[in-house]
C-alpha cells in the first residue's frame, strides 16, 4: 500500500485534513488537496537539489503543516525521513547527522541557527517558503514494504540515542493501532500533542488519523495545560493522545474539566498512573486508554475500545499481535506486527527489555524496566507501582523510584520527589509519604531514602533518566 498515494492523494480534494494553531494563535484549515500538492511540490524542490531514493532527509520543524509535507514529499520520492525535536541542541543534531548521513535538512525558520550551528553544509529548505511550492510536482513511486521510510532515535533513557529505520509498511501498518486503541473514526478531529521528532508523533500526528479518515490537529506551541484545555474546548478534538506526563500535570494543578465534544483519550509514551486514569474519569467523564509500544516495534498493546478501562494496565496486544511473557519479561513475535523495524530480527522473539505481568483476563500491567528492578531483602520491586503510590498523594507532583545500595537489604527504594505549588520539603513529610505508600500498596515497597527535587531528569521525549538518578548521591533524606 502507497500512504501518499491511496490516503492523501486519493482523499477528496475538499475535505479537512489539517487544523493548524500557530503559536501567536493564527489558525488555519487544510484541506487533503492542499496537503497533496504542496508535498508533491516539496518533493520537486528535494528532488531539485539532489535528494533521491535512499537518501535520509532531516527535519527540524515544529508542529506545522510544512512539517507534515516535508515528510510526505520524502515518501512520494522514496527518501527517508528522519524528524528531529526542536529541543536538540548542536551537539545532540551533529551526533544524529553522524549516525545517518542527512542528505539535506528541512528546518524551520526559527531552527536556521541550530542547523547552521550542527555544522551541517549540505542543502538546508527553509519553512514557511513559499518558493518552496514553485518546482514542479512529483507524484508518489511504488516503493516495497521493507523500503526505508522513517528513521526515528531512540529516547536515550538508558544510554546514547540510536537511529531506529522503518519501512513503508509502517506507515499502513499504523491502521491496527489506529482502530483498536487511537480510537479514529471518520469526521474525527484527532489531537496528538507528541512534538514533532518523537515516535509518537511520526506515527500519529497525521499518519494514523489519515488512516481513519479523520482530521488531525497540529499545534505548534510548547505545553500550557490551561491553554490545552481551552483548545480542546474551543476546537472540539473528538480524539485527544497526549503524554502522561499531560495528564498527571492538567491534572495536578486542578485544571480538569469536562471538554467539550471529546470523545475518546489516549495515552503513550510511559507508563499512566491509575489515580491520573480515575481523575479523568471522574472530573473530565473521559476514560483514557493505555498504550505501550517501543521505537522498533511501534505501538503493541492497548486498552481495547469498549470495555471498561482498567485504571494502570497497559491494556491488550493489538489484534493479531503475538505477545507473551517469558520470565516476567515481556515478549513479542516480530512475524505478527506489521509495524516491526527493518534491521530487527524476524526469526527469533524480540525481547522487550520490560517487565510486565498479566491478569486473569489478559490485561497487562507495565513493571519497569529490566534494569530498574529494585531487589530488596528478596523481595522484587517495580518502579511504577511505588511512583503510583507516591503521586497519589496531594503533595506530590512527580515522583521517581530507583534503588540505592544498602548494607544489610542489599538495595533500597530512593523515591525522588517533586512537591507541587505550596507544599515544602521537610523530615516530616517524607515520614508521611512513606506512610502513605504502605498503606497504597505492599508495605515493603514503601521507600525508604526519600528526597526531593525541583524537576526530575528527562529525556527531551519527557520520560525519566533512572538511571541517572540511580548514579546520583542521596540527598536530603529520610531513611529507615
Amino acid at each position: 500500500m502507497s500512504f501518499v498515494r491511496e490516503v492523501v492523494d486519493a482523499a477528496e480534494p475538499s475535505r479537512l485534513a489539517l487544523v493548524a494553531i500557530a503559536r501567536d494563535g493564527e489558525r488555519r484549515e487544510v484541506t487533503f488537496g492542499e496537503v497533496a500538492d504542496r508535498s508533491a511540490r516539496m518533493a520537486g524542490a528535494l528532488a531539485a537539489r539532489g535528494v533521491g531514493a535512499g537518501d535520509v532527509v532531516m527535519t527540524v520543524v515544529g508542529n506545522r503543516p510544512e512539517w507534515s509535507y516535508a515528510m510526505l514529499a520524502c515518501w512520494r520520492i522514496g527518501a527517508v525521513a528522519q524528524p528531529c525535536s526542536e529541543q536538540l541542541r548542536p551537539a545532540d543534531l551533529r551526533a544524529r547527522m553522524e549516525a545517518v548521513e542527512p542528505a539535506a535538512v528541512v528546518a524551520d525558520e526559527r531552527d536556521l541557527d541550530l542547523v547552521a550551528a550542527s555544522g551541517f553544509d549540505g542543502p538546508v529548505l527553509s519553512v514557511p517558503d513559499e518558493r518552496l511550492f514553485d518546482a514542479e510536482p512529483v507524484p508518489p513511486g511504488d516503493f516495497a514494504d521493507d523500503h526505508p521510510a522513517l528513521i526515528v532515535f531512540t529516547s536515550g533513557t538508558a544510554g546514547e540515542p540510536k537511529p531506529i529505520r522503518h519501512g513503508h509498511g509502517y506507515l499502513s501498518g499504523q491502521g491496527v493501532q489506529a482502530e483498536h486503541w487511537y480510537g479514529a473514526r471518520p469526521g474525527d478531529l484527532c489531537w496528538c500533542t507528541a512534538a514533532s521528532g518523537w515516535s509518537l508523533s511520526a506515527r500519529n500526528a497525521f499518519v494514523a488519523t489519515w488512516l481513519r479518515g479523520a482530521a488531525a490537529l497540529l499545534h505548534d506551541a510548547r505545553f500550557d495545560p490551561e491553554e490545552r484545555m481551552e483548545l480542546l474546548d474551543r476546537e472540539r478534538v473528538t480524539v485527544l493522545c497526549m503524554s502522561p506526563t499531560e495528564y498527571r500535570a492538567i491534572a495536578k494543578r486542578r485544571t480538569l474539566r469536562p471538554p467539550a465534544g471529546l470523545r475518546h483519550a489516549c495515552a503513550a509514551g510511559e507508563p499512566l498512573n491509575p489515580e491520573v486514569v480515575r481523575a479523568w474519569q471522574e472530573d473530565a467523564g473521559v476514560s483514557v486508554h493505555d498504550g505501550y509500544g517501543q521505537t522498533e516495534t511501534g505501538h503493541l498493546t492497548g486498552m481495547p475500545i469498549g470495555p471498561a478501562v482498567r485504571p494502570g494496565s497497559m491494556g491488550r496486544p493489538l489484534p493479531g499481535f503475538r505477545a507473551w511473557i517469558d520470565e516476567g519479561e515481556l515478549v513479542v513475535d516480530p512475524a505478527t506486527v506489521p509495524t516491526f523495524f527493518i534491521d530487527g530480527p524476524r526469526d527469533r522473539p524480540w525481547r522487550t527489555g520490560d517487565r510486565v505481568s498479566e491478569d486473569e483476563d489478559g490485561y497487562l500491567w507495565f513493571e519497569g524496566r529490566t534494569d530498574d528492578l529494585i531487589i530488596s531483602a528478596g523481595y522484587r520491586i517495580g518502579p511504577f507501582e511505588v511512583e503510583s503510590a507516591l503521586v497519589s498523594h496531594p503533595a506530590v507532583a512527580e515522583a521517581a523510584a530507583v534503588a540505592a545500595p544498602d548494607d544489610v537489604r542489599g538495595q533500597v527504594v530512593r523515591a525522588v520527589v517533586v512537591l507541587r505549588d505550596g507544599h515544602s520539603p521537610s523530615s516530616a513529610l517524607a515520614t508521611e509519604l512513606q506512610e502513605h505508600v504502605k498503606a497504597e500498596t505492599a508495605p515493603y515497597k514503601y521507600p525508604r531514602v526519600v528526597d526531593f527535587a525541583s524537576e526530575l531528569p528527562k529525556t527531551p521525549s519527557g520520560k525519566i533518566r533512572r538511571a541517572e538518578l540511580r548514579d546520583q548521591a542521596s540527598g536530603s533524606s529520610d531513611a529507615r
